[in-house]
């Protein structure tokens, strides 16, 4: 089991709900441990990795559960099921689950459970495909612990609870302070920019890393110029824009910036597995693309990385070269750091602070 400064949470709420020793309690409860592990972050302050998904699929099952279990008091054996477009509503309607997906509900959670206990055979999320019902494993939550059983549902939701508010409580943070240095910015450039490399941290959330990187390639393309037209004489001028395309690291299969009018694609991503870059590559029937990375990889050395592991893919050369030539260019952190520097240079730095303020507001459901 592992001990973060959340796990004390889980801990006392499982002594004020059962009067029991929550930490025995967790280390031989599957489904308890796992809140645990996916609640890591809520001290963490709001660049942290959240894991909303996976943990508001088993909120809203549970308050299925509860409903019919505690107020209806009908048996849940018997239950028709949740219906998957109510479900998915309701995650929707929790903080920060605006733009969430299904994933979670369909596979995802399910696929991640079984990484971190693969011994058991149970499943956290059983469902109808047909019919599109969903309930939780009952197993699961309803334990035996030294002779007496437990019914867990109610201390996971409240435990989920407790995790939302102080992730609540750490973006509020992150807005405040972005909000703060709007208005120091002028007099004290080294802070911001100081603020900002630091959301370029590997340990940062998936989704403002996204953000602070469109934030940043915005600012240090968008006063470039280039000319272009039909003919020689008939040219204009227009500088560089850098749009975003779609939601905030989003498994949508689409492309995350795109850039006018030279029609540069940009893709955002955390990991460096190639079956991920090659999927990608395909969906565009290998129009290049520039991806930005969460790494401090040297980029000769992603590179090469690429190319080895194209070659163990693939084997024939002529379709790793076809590949390779699709990377039209890869963006890591420390060119990222770069092109800030370059940006603050300008006169951007404000900009680009502003800029990601109000995409995290948007990309978050900030509400004033």
């Amino acid at each position: 089991m592992i001990k973060h400064e959340f796990t004390n949470t889980i801990i006392e709420q499982i002594r004020k709900d059962f009067n029991i020793e929550g930490e025995e309690l967790i280390k031989v409860t599957p489904i308890l441990e796992y809140i645990n592990i996916k609640t890591k972050s809520a001290n963490k302050g709001s660049k942290a990795r959240s894991g909303f998904a996976n943990l508001y699929a088993i909120y809203v099952l549970l308050e299925d559960y509860i409903k019919v279990v505690f107020e209806e008091h009908n048996d849940y054996s018997k239950h028709q099921g949740a219906i998957f477009s109510e479900l998915f509503k309701r995650q929707r309607e929790l903080p920060f689950g605006t733009k969430l997906q299904n994933h979670a509900l369909n596979h995802r959670l399910n696929e991640e459970y079984r990484k971190y206990f693969p011994t058991l055979d149970e499943q956290i999320v059983l469902r109808d495909i047909p019919t599109s019902r969903y309930w939780i494993n009952k197993n699961l939550i309803v334990i035996k612990y030294e002779k007496k059983k437990y019914d867990l549902s109610k201390t996971i939701v409240r435990i989920i609870d407790l995790y939302i508010k102080a992730k609540c409580n750490a973006f509020e943070k992150f807005i405040r302070t972005c909000e703060e240095l709007q208005t120091i910015g002028k007099q004290d450039k080294e802070k911001v920019f100081d603020f900002i490399i630091g959301l370029l941290d590997y340990n940062v959330d998936a989704r403002l890393f996204e953000i602070v990187s469109y934030s940043i390639l915005k600012y240090f393309y968008h006063d470039k110029k280039i000319f272009w037209g039909y003919s020689i004489d008939d040219l204009k001028e227009e500088n560089l824009k850098l749009y975003k395309t779609g939601r905030t690291n989003a498994n949508d299969g689409g492309i995350d910036f795109v850039m006018r009018p030279l029609g540069y694609f940009f893709q955002v991503t955390e990991t460096l597995d190639i079956r991920k870059y090659f999927l990608d590559i395909d969906k565009l029937e290998h129009y290049p693309i520039r991806f930005v990375i969460k790494t401090n990889e040297n980029k000769d050395v992603i590179y090469e990385h690429i190319r080895k592991r194209a070659y163990e893919q693939y084997c024939i050369e002529k379709i790793v070269n076809k590949y390779m030539e699709s990377v039209e260019d890869v963006i890591n952190i420390p060119q990222l750091a770069s092109f800030l520097k370059e940006a603050e240079n300008m006169g951007y730095l404000n900009d680009i602070l502003n800029e990601i303020l109000t995409q995290s507001k948007v990309e978050f459901n900030y509400e004033e």
